[in-house]
């Protein structure tokens, strides 16, 4: 495979940089026109296509902007591979890159193989998305609040580009991982926020160790399952393994299953949703994260809400200062569980954003991070 090198005047490291955590060097290729440029690079299979105005992708080629910016900014078009678009951003501007702009690394963490995102100095923030997804359903908050702090955006165990382990991915699970990510990353009682699943590991670990981090933000946290729970003994029966039988999953496919997650889907870019749906298409092809997404869901239904260990007692134990944000139109977490866990947790800020789905960092990303950002200061 190619090395970095020149390609139509632009200069690339001639050597890894400490920064640069690619496991290999992508092939790059530029078309250059007077209007706009377009970037290609292929990495081990996996293909990714930027274009925009010649302006904006030669000054991020250059250093001189960030990608990601441009992205939220709508002044790029992604396609293909939006992680290893994300990445991209690692290898240019030959190591001027200012602090805020974004990088891509891996470190082990509980011996899993973990990729991250980070962005910004400060007091830190660690970022968890949520089932099925990767990092880049973050990203708005990424971006926005690395003016003030130092924001790490993983991907999950079973998720992304981070390592797929045979395991039991119950929140236990991932809060040990958590943990194990921050202590190799050095961060003192970083600030926690998680969508949906991620929500639900945010709280796992301000239960298990809340003198590990410090205020915990939940958007639209991952319920406890109450009803059905007949099926308990048959849903305890069905492996996860199950599901490295091939499951069909176009793109058209997941971009209809992801356009239900909004109240309103036109508040996000057409090209938006293609580009996740595109990555959540390239993802499932992988049998580990099809058996990690399938063994995550049994645990959350799993999960036993009543007695001694249960969900809402342990709830209660909850002390750190805590923000709960909600969809008042949210398909999956009912207003009903909003409130429930509310109560438990009297001394959280908990609020409804109305007319909201389950992405507010994407459907309301203005007010979620303008309350992120007061909350975490």
């Amino acid at each position: 495979m190619a090395g970095p090198r020149a390609i139509r005047g632009v200069d690339f490291p001639n050597r890894q940089s400490p920064q640069l955590t690619l496991n290999a060097t992508p092939t790059l290729a530029i078309e250059a026109g007077r209007e706009a440029w377009i970037l290609q690079a292929e990495l081990s299979g996996s293909r990714a296509r930027v274009e925009g105005d010649a302006r904006v992708v030669a000054g991020i080629l250059h250093g001189d902007r960030s990608g990601l910016e441009a992205f939220l900014q709508h002044r790029i078009r992604v396609s293909g591979s939006l992680s290893l678009a994300l990445q991209l951003e690692t290898l240019f501007g030959n190591g001027r890159h200012p602090q805020r702009y974004a990088r891509s690394r891996r470190v082990t963490a509980g011996g899993i193989d973990t990729f991250y995102l980070e962005c910004g100095t400060g007091s830190p923030v660690i970022l968890l998305h949520g089932l099925g997804a990767t990092n880049a359903s973050m990203l708005t908050s990424l971006w926005a609040l690395s003016r003030n702090h130092r924001v790490i955006a993983p991907d999950l165990p079973g998720h992304g580009e981070t390592g797929k382990p045979a395991a039991r991915y119950d929140a236990a699970f991932f809060a040990r991982w958590l943990l194990a990510f921050a202590g190799r990353l050095g961060l003192d009682r970083p600030h926690l926020a998680g969508n949906s699943l991620g929500g639900r590991i945010a709280l796992e670990v301000a239960i298990a160790a809340p003198d590990r981090v410090d205020r915990v933000a939940l958007l639209a946290a991952a319920p406890v399952v109450h009803r059905l729970r007949q099926l308990v003994p048959v849903v305890r029966m069905l492996p996860p393994e199950m599901a490295a039988v091939p499951l069909p999953m176009g793109e058209k496919q997941a971009l209809s299953i992801l356009r239900t997650l909004f109240a309103e889907p036109s508040r996000m870019p057409l090209e938006w949703f293609e580009a996740a749906a595109g990555e959540f298409a390239r993802v499932w092809r992988l049998p580990g994260a099809r058996i990690a997404f399938f063994s995550a869901l049994r645990e959350i239904f799993l999960e036993e809400p009543h007695g001694d260990s249960g969900y809402w007692q342990r709830l209660a134990t909850m002390k750190n200062p805590a923000l709960l944000l909600w969809g008042e139109r949210d398909p999956l977490v009912p207003l009903t569980h909003a409130r429930a866990v509310s109560r438990a947790l009297p001394h959280a800020t908990s609020l409804v954003l109305e007319n909201c789905g389950h992405v507010p960092q994407y459907e309301l990303p203005d007010m979620t991070n303008r309350l992120l950002a007061r909350f975490f200061a």
